[in-house]
């Protein structure tokens, strides 16, 4: 791994768990932010750029009130601040849809109304903001392409957490700059053998854009899309298993957290651990009517991610994107459902020619060993029997040198959940395990 920070544009659209996953980019000093590019998704895009706001304040609250802490947000106040881009209120066709039954009308479990201390008032921006944010009234794409023809070519990450819209857009104004000089870009979305969370068949950014994630995955149209060398695709399968339980936040974090029942109360806690504590709260009643008493890290590996594995300019179109020790990739191929009447957004995958399909065929029994691994429970009409190892697609680690068929890189493989929450308590709460 490289010790040079990583160049990263953030595309998100901040829900709780983007909230999360910049936190941990904010203390992450292997990144440096050049841009958010905040999106519809979660909520509305208006919503979502205000959470940005929020989030600043929270963690400027707490290094004025705790200024040993600021080493511990490298990215809080750079040299040169992040600017802050204005991305897409919608999809390319079709209605939007957002995800407010899980992350509330303001996209943070609505503290808005719960916790309004934690509001952030529109006059004070300029000057609270000032060495933080550097607003702008270009467009995302404007802001993205400067910043890519600015920077050494194959530099630079984009981590898309929310619809890949803007990728889209980008993609059909300036596709041959943006192939020419995009390093890496790190994707959380998709299902492919596992159900969806916004529909039986379909992962949320997927499903919000089926159109604009049709586009940005063309790996069989290299003119439309990007070089499949340069996507790492995250999708639930590799996600889901990546957990924040909350009796743990209660162990570690704020013993006095609970839920919407029991408000936090900022005077008696530090203002980073009052902000999350807020918007966990309808969170937590969210996930345990789900049935588990804890949130899942989907955009927070994305984040990771692109920590662990910097863009390596020497990648070949034909190559796997080098990953790091730990981490593991494998090429699927699928197309993308835009039309259909209950399954827009799902990954169809043409299960007769596909060897890393979860299904009773050919590496059923790979994936029941990571179940085991990961001490994932199996499902009560699932045959826990492990069958017969059978010849498959290996997962391909970087110093392997395999060569993998067409499709798009998706990860299969990381250093593992407790990893994950080790350094996520450790970085954003200062939590030593």
């Amino acid at each position: 791994m490289t010790t040079k920070k990583v160049p990263v544009i953030i595309d998100t659209d901040p829900g709780v768990d983007d909230i999360l996953a910049i936190l941990l980019a904010l203390a992450s000093p292997e990144l440096e932010i050049l841009a958010y590019v905040v999106s519809f998704g979660n909520t509305d895009v208006h919503a979502a750029y205000e959470n940005i706001y929020r989030l600043y304040q929270a963690v400027g609250r707490q290094i004025a009130s705790h200024p040993e802490d600021k080493a511990r947000f490298p990215n809080f106040s750079p040299e040169v601040p992040p600017v802050l881009a204005l991305g897409p209120h919608g999809p390319l066709e079709g209605g939007r849809h957002h995800a407010q039954y899980f992350h509330g009308r303001d996209g943070l479990g609505d503290v808005s109304q719960s916790h309004p201390d934690l509001n952030v008032h529109s006059e004070d921006r300029s000057s609270i903001f000032c060495a933080n944010l550097i607003t702008t009234t270009k467009s995302a794409a404007e802001v993205v392409l400067e910043l890519l023809q600015s920077r050494p070519k194959r530099s630079i990450t984009y981590i898309a957490l929310g619809p890949l819209t803007g990728l889209a857009l980008l993609l059909r104004e300036h596709g041959d700059v943006v192939r020419e000089n995009i390093g890496r870009v790190v994707i959380m979305g998709g299902a492919l053998d596992v159900p969806g969370n916004a529909t039986p068949v379909a992962e949320f950014n997927i499903y919000a854009d089926a159109h604009a994630a049709n586009e940005v995955l063309s790996f069989d149209t290299p003119e439309r899309g990007l070089p499949s060398d340069r996507v790492v695709l995250l999708p639930l399968d590799i996600t889901s298993i990546h957990e924040f339980p909350f009796p743990f936040y209660v162990k570690h974090v704020d013993p006095t957290f609970e839920s919407t029942r029991k408000p936090s109360v900022a005077s008696t806690k530090s203002p980073l651990v009052h902000f999350s504590s807020s918007f966990f709260e309808r969170t937590r009643e969210v996930m345990i009517e789900f049935g588990k008493d804890a949130m899942e890290l989907h955009d927070i590996v994305a984040i990771w991610c692109a920590i662990d594995n910097p863009p390596d300019p020497t990648e070949k179109g034909d190559n796997l994107p080098v990953m790091c020790p730990g981490w593991a990739v494998v090429k699927r191929k699928f197309a993308i459902e835009r039309t259909g009447e209950l399954t827009v957004g799902m990954m169809v995958i043409d299960r007769r020619d596909d060897p890393t399909a979860y299904a009773p065929g050919l590496n059923r029994a790979q994936v029941q060993s990571l179940l085991q691994q990961y001490h994932q429970p199996h499902g009560l009409l699932e045959s826990i029997a492990v069958p017969a190892q059978v010849e498959t697609e290996d997962f391909v680690r970087p110093d392997s040198g395999t060569i993998s068929r067409t499709g798009i890189p998706c990860v299969v493989e990381t250093p593992g959940p407790d990893v994950l929450l080790r350094l996520l308590a450790n970085r954003v709460w200062g939590v030593d395990l």
